[in-house]
């Protein structure tokens, strides 16, 4: 990868980390997105049988593999492998972009921030069969993707992890674009795979059998936190199957979701209502396992969903010993 001047002049560097299997349909993409304020490219991949280990290595990233166990602890695996020389860290999904007005954004604003900033908001949208979905009141969410090595960590969770900053925050207007070019097939058996893992952490504040992370807090006024600690606090507590249904209507009818289209009603359908219920279903499924068969939520997990929560805490404490022993 060409050096970037502008970074190396003011002693700025960032590092962007990327999660990889078999997205060779997308890396080139996202990789050229940040082209023009990438120091380093660090590619974290699972296990891709495709190129894209080849096309992340001829752009000039930095490929590490890695198994996976889930996004959280290969994210955090992938900090504890940054250059040396990193000041900032940019997470980015494969099927994402940087917008060229946040990669200006980035190059204008990042060297001009204060010690007391940890972590800077950018806005992510989303694409759902080539269409931008803009109703439903989904999009535009604000997330936190750009913080300082050594300050931000993914909170420790199954699904929905969002990068916890100890300090100040700032705020960019540019935006990330999810725009995956996979088929629908695909994506509803990632969604399945996400079900199962959003019931982990949904039997988890029920249970308490892992360590909790989150970023629900109402006092800070960021999105993301109001969003989880309305998930958490209030949809949880409703009952399973009917949330589904609330929440669908409130986005389809009264955020206007309708009026995005045919592929934006494929959107709200699948992800809004079809989704969050496959979520309550085999909520009620490992439930049912756990009543007919007397066992913890743990060994019902494992048996249901075929994720082994509890080897997974086991290496998460262990690696949290190592850490604590270089330190």
């Amino acid at each position: 990868m060409a050096i970037n001047w502008f970074f190396f002049t003011i002693g700025v560097t960032l590092t962007v980390i990327i999660l990889t299997k078999n997205e060779a349909r997308h890396i080139q993409r996202a990789i050229d997105s940040v082209a023009t304020v990438a120091d380093s490219i660090l590619v974290i991949d699972s296990g891709s049988t495709d190129d894209t280990i080849a096309i992340s290595e001829r752009l000039g990233a930095d490929v590490i593999h890695n198994p996976w166990r889930n996004y959280a602890t290969q994210f955090n695996f992938a900090l504890d492998h940054l250059p040396e020389e990193t000041d900032w860290v940019l997470r980015l999904d494969a099927d994402e972009i940087v917008t060229p007005d946040l990669a200006r954004e980035i190059e204008a604003t990042l060297h001009k921030l204060g010690p007391e900033a940890k972590g800077v908001y950018v806005s992510r949208r989303m694409h759902f069969l080539g269409r931008r979905i803009r109703r439903g009141g989904v999009f535009p969410i604000r997330v936190l993707r750009l913080f300082r090595h050594g300050a931000g960590r993914c909170e420790d969770r199954w699904m929905d992890e969002h990068i916890l900053v100890d300090g100040a925050t700032a705020d960019l207007s540019g935006e990330i674009i999810d725009d995956n070019l996979n088929s629908l097939t695909w994506w509803t058996e990632k969604h399945n795979s996400y079900a199962s893992r959003e019931v982990v952490d949904l039997l988890n504040l029920e249970y308490g059998f892992m360590a909790h992370e989150t970023v629900a807090d109402l006092s800070g006024g960021q999105q993301a936190g109001v969003k989880r600690w309305l998930k958490e606090r209030i949809y949880a507590r409703l009952p399973g199957g009917f949330r589904a249904f609330v929440y669908f209507i409130y986005r389809y009818v009264v955020r206007l979701g309708f009026l995005d289209g045919k592929e934006g009603t494929a959107f709200h359908v699948l992800q809004g209502f079809w989704y969050r219920y496959l979520v309550d279903a085999k909520l009620h499924e490992v439930r049912l396992y756990m009543q007919r068969n007397d066992v913890d939520a743990g060994r019902a997990i494992r048996d249901v969903l075929g994720i082994d929560v509890e080897s997974s805490a086991n290496t998460n404490e262990q690696n949290s010993r190592q850490e604590a022993q270089h330190s």
